[in-house]
Order: C-alpha cells, then sequence, then structure tokens
C-alpha cells in the first residue's frame, strides 16, 4: 500500500474514533448544551471527512477493478489469436 493510502486509511480511521467519541459522549446526555452543539458541530465535519474518504475510496476500487478487467480482456484476445 503506497504511503499516501496508508495515510488517508490512517486519517479515516482517527476521524471514525473521534466521531464515534463524541456519539457516546452526545448519548450520555451529561454535557451542557453549548458542548453538545460544539460536539454536533465536530461530528458533522467529521462524517463529512469520513464520507469523503469512503467516496474517494470506492473510486479507486473501481479504478483498480476496471484495470484489471482490461487486463484479463487483453489478455483473453491475445490467447484467442
Amino acid at each position: 500500500m503506497a504511503k499516501s493510502t496508508r495515510s488517508r486509511v490512517g486519517e479515516f480511521e482517527k476521524s471514525l474514533k473521534e466521531l464515534e467519541t463524541i456519539v457516546e459522549k452526545m448519548e450520555a446526555g451529561d454535557q451542557p448544551l453549548e458542548t453538545s452543539l460544539k460536539d454536533f458541530e465536530r461530528g458533522m465535519e467529521l462524517a463529512r471527512q469520513c464520507r469523503d474518504s469512503l467516496q474517494k475510496a470506492e473510486l479507486r476500487v473501481q479504478e483498480l477493478l476496471e484495470k484489471a478487467d482490461d487486463a484479463h480482456d487483453k489478455s483473453s484476445e491475445d490467447e484467442g489469436s
């Protein structure tokens, strides 16, 4: 795995962990309203970051699958000649 890919995965996991922590704190209901609002705002930002990371990962998987299909098709054509 390339260094930048590992970095993105690490960032995704870090963001997801922070988001889970925020959700747990908010579900407990022990914090003041202002703190909950700040946590909610941060949670929305983290959710957006995670969604963007997942979309990029999905596109990358699609690209890899297309390359694999192209290589397979080319190899099949070569064998058929």
